[in-house]
């Protein structure tokens, strides 16, 4: 037999409120956060950084971490704290032109300019050259008195590597922290130290990041073709359950670092309500079984020309009029040409993108990542209420990235979260050649499909036919035969196919 403390029917021990908390014991308070000044970081971190600790940003030269270090300040100002940047690697003038650079000011940021051996007392003149115990002490005596004087709830030290250059070996520099670490603590500053990371440097012998709170990673790469891609690691973070992982970051001009949360499927309330969507023609909504369900992921695929675009705007014009919100990317059309095309079809979707009812963005290869692109398609959905969304092409956006293979597993991570937020999704899926049959990409994506639209063009009697045929459907029955695809001038409909004639 269990104790009874144990056993399932005898609550917990006298004078627990549970197993392992007494009743006269203090209860466990939920850890206070202040703001990073980036949305996107306070989200993977839920909520922010904890309060009065210190913590550390790495990365390259040019990764962000300044411009960082200014919005983290700058959240501080907006909270009505007292904020300094101690700079050691910058001037104040560089740091000007950096928050002038995005719209931005210092006011209400104290800047503390000093030099590892600018820091040291000139009048001091024992040596012209100073000993690096001397740089070392006075720079870290500078420091402490700015702390002192102006008593800032928030501080940002540029950048340890300054200090790890006068030290000039990894236990002493280990100290060095240790000492820093302790001198803030007992002031209750959040303090932010920036450290730069440069290739070919030793740092075996340090382990520094165990002496901080937590650590942030900015990562930068540059692909063989087109722009820089940034992303953000939370590396370390005690007593926060954080997304972990690489997430997409940017840097935008008047924005600063944007960072893009990798997206979580489990973010999605599950909404998914048993309703078919129409299409707006009847015999191609017959063949799926009366429409195709809320929730689930539709590809469309087909050779150029046989109709895939078509589909897309069918649906999407079909929802609109019902009143329904619809969010369309294109990778490879025009805005313009979308337009021109479904007029040409009698689809009128110019007002309804007036209105806001429909959300219509094109997209430049090599422009957007994958976590920026996942955050523009859920916020159509959470904010704008989309109700059917289309990505046209999903070929074209695969082709824009550099790491297909991670794309294909973003993409599943972004249409799972559609599922559970009860979108229909359509994803246009192009095959190679005029009239072959290979998918043009070049990692599999049908496991992606609920439904499996395949369109397709044949010769019959000198003019091509489209041939439409729902080869897979998840959920419910649906028509296996082959139909005929017309696109006409003002209308598309789909009807019975006519066979060829027998050759006897």
């Amino acid at each position: 037999m269990l104790p009874r403390h144990l056993s399932g029917d005898a609550g917990f021990p006298e004078g627990y409120d549970t197993v392992f908390e007494r009743r006269d014991m203090p209860k466990r308070k939920t850890p206070a956060f202040v703001s990073t000044g980036i949305a996107g970081l306070n989200e993977i971190l839920r909520g922010g950084l904890p309060a009065s600790n210190l913590y550390m940003l790495q990365g390259a030269p040019g990764a962000g971490k300044t411009t960082a270090a200014l919005q983290f300040l700058r959240a501080g100002v907006e909270a009505g704290e007292s904020c300094i940047y101690v700079t050691l690697s910058q001037t104040a003038a560089e740091l000007e032109a950096i928050a002038v650079s995005h719209g931005w000011t210092l006011d209400g940021i104290r800047v503390e300019e000093l030099a590892t051996s600018g820091a040291v007392n000139e009048a001091d003149d024992q040596s012209i050259f100073l000993t690096t115990d001397l740089r070392l002490d006075q720079t870290r005596k500078a420091v402490e008195a700015a702390i002192e004087e102006h008593k800032p709830r928030r501080l940002v030290y540029d950048s340890l590597l300054e200090i790890r250059l006068i030290t000039g070996d990894s236990p002493r520099f280990r100290r060095e922290l240790i000492g820093f670490k302790s001198f803030l603590a007992k002031r209750n500053v959040v303090a932010l130290l920036l450290d730069t990371q440069v290739a070919g440097y030793d740092r075996s012998g340090e382990e520094v990041e165990g002496l901080a709170h937590g650590v942030i990673r900015f990562d930068k790469a540059l692909e063989e073709y087109g722009g820089v891609r940034r992303r953000v690691e939370v590396s370390k973070m005690r007593g926060v359950p954080v997304a972990e992982g690489y997430h997409d970051m940017a840097i935008r001009e008047g924005e600063g670092i944007v960072v893009f949360p990798r997206i979580m499927p489990s973010m999605a309330s599950d909404t998914t309500k048993p309703e078919l969507i129409k299409s707006g023609v009847g015999a191609l909504d017959d063949m799926f079984g009366g429409g195709q369900e809320a929730g689930t992921t539709t590809l469309v695929i087909g050779q150029s020309g046989t109709g895939k675009s078509t589909m897309s705007s069918l649906y999407a014009t079909a929802a609109l009029e019902r009143g329904e919100n619809v969010a369309l990317f294109l990778f490879e059309e025009r805005l313009e040409t979308f337009f021109r095309r479904s007029e040409g079809l009698g689809m009128q979707l110019r007002q309804f993108h007036k209105d806001g009812k429909l959300i219509l963005r094109d997209f430049n290869p090599n422009e957007i990542s994958p976590g920026e692109f996942g955050q523009i398609v859920q916020e159509a959905v959470t904010q704008s209420k989309a109700r059917v969304v289309v990505i046209d092409s999903l070929t074209g956006y695969l082709n824009s990235l550099p790491h297909r293979e991670k794309a294909v597993r973003d993409i599943q991570s972004l249409l799972k979260f559609l599922a559970r937020s009860g979108v229909l999704t359509m994803l246009i899926v192009a095959q190679h050649g005029l009239i072959g049959q290979n998918v043009g990409i070049d990692v599999d994506v049908s496991f992606l499909g609920d439904t499996v639209l395949l369109l397709r063009i044949m010769e019959h009697e000198g003019r091509l036919r489209r041939n439409i045929t729902v080869v897979k459907k998840r959920h419910g029955p649906h028509d296996l035969n082959i139909q005929e695809l017309l696109i006409e001038s003002g209308s598309v409909s789909v009807v019975s196919y006519n066979p060829l004639p027998d050759p006897k």
